[in-house]
């Protein structure tokens, strides 16, 4: 992360994610730094227990992954090319492999350039997004593995790229934007806690600009934040702040009404004001406070903003 200049709402972003195992959607230009940024990801994540351990490396040896025997003990991080078939995203084959989404159990699934994988293959992920599991059914075989995974997307704006950019963008501005975007569906996109905008930083401000804060110290604020999920009996022992039950939450009053006021002026589904609440608690335990506060449930709507073009 000390690499990282510049880009402060997308860091920010990639650090609450990774606090609370939130879903995340990056949209930017061509070089503007996503893929370089999901990459740092499993820098800030901590090792795993020694439960998910076993459940990660049972995994990997059925899919036959499992290096030298040893033992899985960092965070898995999988990143399929936008080629890739509904089956080996989800689990199948002759033998019923594991899938990506299996194989990024207690991890990370990296898909760069979203948009750009079958409608199909992006529609089988809905499922274990929400349950955790995905099921691989064939005539002699019917077998269910985990896939409790976090989603880290890329995008552009547009297939040309550069949306937005008069220079550059091309003739069918913004239509080529709201075609582009539109290959991902509502109920898919319904599922990402996190959206923000990657703006490329110019080459006059990226040599004069300081270094980013180092990976080790936030990865420390991360390891606390997670340590109190686990004092909830959460993390560890049960669902962390991406999967947890929103009614256990302490909210203010004052972030209860906001939180309630934006998702009928914001229009937001039942998932969608359950998972910004869930944000908001991983905001508020980055911030080593008890109850959520209003601030943290307003900076959460914040990265729940629409696509542009989209209504969903």
């Amino acid at each position: 992360m000390a690499d990282v200049r510049g880009m402060e709402s997308a860091k920010r972003a990639l650090e609450i994610a990774a606090a609370g195992g939130h879903n995340l959607l990056l949209i930017g230009p061509p070089g503007a730094g996503k893929s370089m940024l999901a990459a740092r990801l499993p820098g800030l994540l901590p090792d795993l227990s020694p439960r998910e351990a076993l459940e990660v490396s049972m995994i990997h040896s059925v899919a036959g992954l499992l290096d030298g025997g040893r033992l899985v003990m960092r965070p898995p991080f999988r990143e399929p090319h936008h080629s890739a078939s509904p089956a080996a995203l989800t689990g199948g084959g002759q033998r019923a492999r594991p899938g990506e989404v299996s194989l990024a159990h207690r991890g990370v699934l990296f898909l760069d350039e979203l948009p750009e994988f079958p409608r199909q293959a992006l529609e089988g992920l809905r499922q274990p997004m929400e349950s955790g599991r995905t099921t691989v059914a064939r005539a002699m075989a019917h077998i269910t593995y985990p896939a409790r995974f976090q989603m880290i997307a890329a995008m552009n704006p547009c297939r040309c790229g550069y949306l937005g950019d008069a220079t550059r963008e091309c003739s069918r501005a913004p239509r080529c934007g709201e075609d582009y975007q539109g290959k991902i569906s509502g109920p898919m996109l319904d599922r990402i806690d996190l959206t923000v905008e990657v703006m490329p930083v110019p080459p006059s401000e990226l040599a004069r600009a300081p270094s980013g804060e180092p990976s080790e110290r936030v990865a420390a604020r991360i390891r606390d934040a997670r340590a109190a999920q686990r004092a909830r009996g959460q993390y560890g022992n049960g669902p962390n702040n991406a999967e947890a039950d929103v009614s256990t939450f302490e909210l203010q009053p004052e972030a209860r009404f906001l939180a309630e006021q934006a998702a009928e002026r914001l229009r937001l589904s039942a998932r969608g004001y359950t998972r910004a609440l869930r944000v908001a608690r991983s905001i508020a335990d980055l911030a080593n406070s008890t109850p959520v506060r209003r601030q943290d449930v307003a900076e959460a709507l914040a990265f729940r903003h629409r696509m542009p073009g989209r209504n969903f």
